[in-house]
């Protein structure tokens, strides 16, 4: 019994080893027949027509809505409640063109009280009711997705992180709302008295 062995290269050598040669037979031709190639064209075919598609695929397939809607919606109403409590950019820049207003209207020999009011007060309220514009949007979306199921194909739940995200929308836009009303009536860090 003759060994066979691989060199370093991978080169098989010894009595076993066997030429190229050897290892491929081209010589054999397909001896299939045109009919034996029809009737194996047609049985493929036939079996195509049965399946509508892959194995399983209908199972999958979503009945209505996906709900991606919905997610959306509940992630902008998070992001609008959070806005509300930080400030945007729209809430800065009402409050530097109320500043800059109550600098052009109030002369310099007016109250103290005055220019106060004037350049600080009405920037601190116009921030205010950014914020607070903010907040209702959030409060108001995130109600509406909340409340889209009863609306929608009886018996499908909606999934559980939207709702978790729509409460969190809702939560934000009422602590938002509160803060707003506490600062646009000076109930929550109001102007220093100037007396």
């Amino acid at each position: 019994m003759g060994t066979k062995t691989v060199d370093e290269t991978g080169v098989e050598t010894g009595p076993e080893a066997k030429t190229d040669d050897e290892k491929v037979d081209v010589s054999k031709a397909d001896e299939t027949t045109g009919s034996e190639t029809e009737a194996g064209a047609e049985a493929a075919t036939d079996a195509t027509d049965d399946v509508d598609g892959p194995e399983g695929l209908a199972d999958t397939e979503p009945e209505g809505p996906t709900g991606v809607g919905q997610g959306a919606a509940a992630v902008v109403s998070a992001a609008l409640g959070l806005v509300s409590l930080t400030g945007g950019w729209i809430a800065t820049i009402a409050s530097a063109r109320e500043t800059l207003v109550g600098q052009l209207e109030t002369s310099s020999t007016a109250s103290v009280a005055k220019q106060v009011k004037e350049v600080y007060g009405d920037a601190w309220h116009a921030t205010a009711l950014w914020g607070g514009l903010f907040a209702l949007a959030a409060l108001l979306l995130g109600v509406l997705v909340l409340a889209r199921p009863a609306f929608g194909v009886p018996g499908k739940p909606q999934a559980a992180w939207i709702k978790s995200v729509s409460w969190a929308g809702v939560a934000l836009g009422v602590i938002g709302l509160l803060l707003a009303v506490l600062k646009y009536t000076d109930i929550l860090l109001g102007l220093p008295s100037t007396s």
